[in-house]
């Protein structure tokens, strides 16, 4: 198996020979999912170990409406949309942002929202907004943008928020598993106390790294502490986790911006889960200064990314998982990220055994609204 031979051998003998009761453990992290197919690890899981792949991936999650905005944008308003790659073939209630750069709109990839705002800067005729889209990890540098253009009086740049934070989407999801495998990155910067509430509330977890070994590790742990029948958090990742997290990270996003109500695609709206800039920042606010009109969005009947993002089903059960959607031809966004479930299991599915490709709607899936 790839990648696994640096695992603890301690480890992987404790998840290979796990032979307690049946645990649900959902990936929250889409990056964990591709690399949990990509080093082989489910290889190792035994029968009653199942992995659910969760909401943690921004673009996934971010709502039609928000691809509807942007399109609104750059054909009704003229704007130069600066975004990610992912974002591009996101279908959008008709069109994707590829479809509307094919029609004449100025879509440009950037690597980070600085790429975005020094673009700005060297085109002053023109409005550069940049889709701001992910969770605690990249929205500290959207903040940076925007304090930089302030500073250097770049007035033609803005951002369009799809910001969110995963304190909510874990409440959200707790019906849906029986232990969370917290995403590293994330909690780099929030550090570990929304952790240690939820397992004081009954919620366990785990955060780990990325390496096969780190990986191995949090779920052996994970497993491990789950059979014991207590309600736990442990950080499987502490040389880069701190319990305090990056405070000079958090105050820049406070300075920056405040907490809104969020759409999440699959899950609905999760009350203070977005994040806005402040009033006094308005000025680089794309909705504030394009007067953009909030658009519901309207998803592909057929697609059931809403449930996959849920941890309700596993992309196999879609009736057009690997048919009408595909990476080439995506119909919903959990096949177009780099981090989406749909994808990982498209890429790797022929290491999944058939009846995990084709779970049917999770038995506990928890009562609400829906979308996909």
């Amino acid at each position: 198996m790839s990648g696994t031979s640096a695992a603890g051998s301690v480890a992987r003998a404790a998840l290979e020979g796990y032979d307690g009761p049946r645990v649900r453990i959902m990936e929250v992290c889409g990056t964990h999912t591709h690399e949990i197919f990509r080093q082989g690890i489910r290889r190792l899981l035994p029968a009653q170990v199942e992995l659910i792949s969760g909401p943690g991936c921004p673009v996934c999650v971010t709502p039609v409406g928000f691809i509807d905005e942007a399109l609104f944008l750059a054909l009704e308003r003229g704007c130069t949309i600066a975004t990610f790659g992912d974002l591009v073939r996101v279908p959008g209630s008709r069109l994707s942002l590829a479809d509307a750069r094919a029609r004449g709109a100025r879509v440009r990839v950037v690597w980070s929202p600085q790429d975005a705002q020094a673009y700005a800067a060297a085109h002053p005729k023109e409005e550069v907004v940049f889709l701001s889209v992910g969770f605690e990890t990249t929205t500290p540098s959207c903040c940076l943008a925007v304090r930089q253009a302030k500073e250097q009086d770049v007035c033609n740049f803005s951002l369009l928020t799809a910001n969110k934070t995963m304190p909510g989407a874990y409440e959200a999801m707790r019906g849906s598993t029986d232990l969370f495998l917290y995403p590293g990155h994330v909690h780099a910067v929030t550090g570990t106390a929304v952790c240690e509430d939820l397992a004081r509330a009954g919620v366990s977890g785990v955060v780990a790294g990325f390496t096969a070994r780190e990986l191995v590790t949090a779920l052996a742990v994970g497993v491990t502490r789950f059979a014991e029948g207590e309600p736990f958090f442990v950080n499987c990742y502490p040389r880069v986790v701190r319990p305090e997290g990056s405070p000079a990270a958090r105050r820049i996003v406070d300075e920056m911006m405040e907490p809104c109500d969020a759409r999440w695609r699959g899950i609905g709206t999760i009350e203070g889960s977005g994040l806005r800039l402040r009033e006094r920042h308005a000025a680089w606010d794309a909705r504030v200064k394009f007067d953009v009109a909030p658009s519901e969005g309207r998803e592909n009947p057929a697609c059931r990314c809403g449930e996959v993002l849920q941890g309700r089903c596993a992309p196999g059960a879609c009736p057009v998982f690997g048919r009408a959607c595909t990476p080439e031809h995506p119909v919903g966004a959990c096949m177009v990220s780099s981090e989406g479930a749909c994808s990982a299991y498209y890429l790797y599915g022929a290491d999944v055994p058939r009846a995990a490709r084709d779970l049917p709607a999770h038995a506990h899936a928890p009562e609400g609204d829906e979308e996909g």
